[in-house]
């Protein structure tokens, strides 16, 4: 996930591609996408070089996408769902088989990547960009942070905070917390785990995923929030910082899956193609500051970005992340907590 329309104005205004409602004409691709989540700069590239005009709508959560594709929403040719997402779309029969695994281009691919239980072969989906969920706050309000336990102790003691409006990653900070898994189907684990979150809602401002210029402005001291804030860290350093908590995070992973009912499917598929190059992924990670499956990509990048140790973390602190995973009908465990944490703030 992941940087929820903070800049969507801005990012269409640089690639001069619409929002408007999709066409199903020749020479089109129509991506619906995470809220500022690809360098205009790659699909500029992939339109001068293919002749393809790329539409880009954005979603901020999978649920949202899901509901809309399952509403009937037509035109749109490739998503981006997270791993689970990706599992969870193959179970409803939503992918097409795009056999991208087996182009020579796929070594470029580390394997760590084939997340997905229902596609270990790549023959749907691209794995596109990863990354971690940890908390971006103002240095002047918040002094150092190391974690999660900090990060409560400031709204304990007057501090505004916000976390983020997604059921499993702001309950799984309970879990993280209480050492259970964050894909626990365990309904005294879950609850546990929400209790945690409620305890600790005190001063918690807002469930959001657009808390960064309420953060810059010193608004509010923190937030739980992604990577990708790394963006903005860069651009005032003095003001904002990132950390993953020393007790765990979340892990993230994102995947590039052609619709089943795409209407420019071959079009869709040359965009997984144009994907696979080193060049292509290290050129997006350049402007959104996150981990890339691509390995050869990786001498590419800018060393300020891969000696961050928030981006690529060390192997100690990957040991401490979790992946979510597709839970099935226990979701509604979740969704239930949820409910009750909403309802008490």
């Amino acid at each position: 996930m992941k940087y929820v329309n903070i800049v969507k104005v801005a990012l269409i205004s640089l690639i001069g591609i619409t929002t408007s409602p999709v066409t199903l004409a020749d020479g089109k691709l129509n991506l619906y996408n995470w809220g500022d989540y690809i360098n205009p700069e790659v699909l500029t590239r992939f339109t001068k070089e293919t002749g393809i005009k790329v539409s880009l709508d954005t979603y901020g959560s999978n649920e949202e996408m899901l509901a809309k594709i399952q509403a009937g929403a037509a035109g749109y040719d490739i998503v981006f769902p997270s791993v689970h997402m990706h599992d969870i779309m193959f179970q409803l029969g939503l992918l097409q088989e795009t056999n991208i695994g087996s182009h020579p281009d796929f070594k470029n691919i580390d394997p760590e990547f084939l997340r997905a239980s229902t596609d270990p072969e790549a023959k749907y989906c691209l794995p596109y960009a990863w990354g971690n969920v940890g908390i971006v706050y103002n240095k002047q309000k918040a002094g150092t942070l190391k974690g999660w336990k900090d990060l409560f102790a400031l709204a304990a003691n007057g501090e505004k905070i916000i976390l983020l409006d997604d059921p499993r990653e702001t309950i799984g900070i309970g879990h993280i917390m209480n050492g259970t898994s964050v894909n626990s189907t365990d309904e005294a684990e879950v609850q546990a785990a929400a209790e945690y979150v409620l305890k600790n809602l005190k001063n918690v401002s807002a469930f959001s995923y657009d808390s960064i210029p309420l953060v810059q402005s010193g608004d509010v001291a923190a937030a739980h929030w992604y990577v990708g804030a790394n963006i903005f860290v860069q651009e005032a350093p003095d003001v904002l910082g990132y950390i993953i908590p020393e007790e765990g995070a979340t892990l993230y992973q994102e995947d590039i899956c052609v619709l089943k009912k795409a209407p420019n499917s071959a079009n869709a598929k040359k965009f997984l193609e144009f994907y696979l190059r080193p060049e292509i992924a290290a050129l997006n990670v350049e402007q959104q500051m996150n981990g890339t499956p691509n390995i050869p990509a990786q001498a590419l990048i800018p060393e300020a970005i891969a000696s961050n140790k928030t981006i690529y973390p060390s192997s100690g602190v990957m040991d401490k992340l979790q992946i979510f995973v597709d839970i099935g009908r226990d979701l509604k465990l979740y969704n239930r907590e949820w409910t009750r944490i909403k309802t008490a703030q």
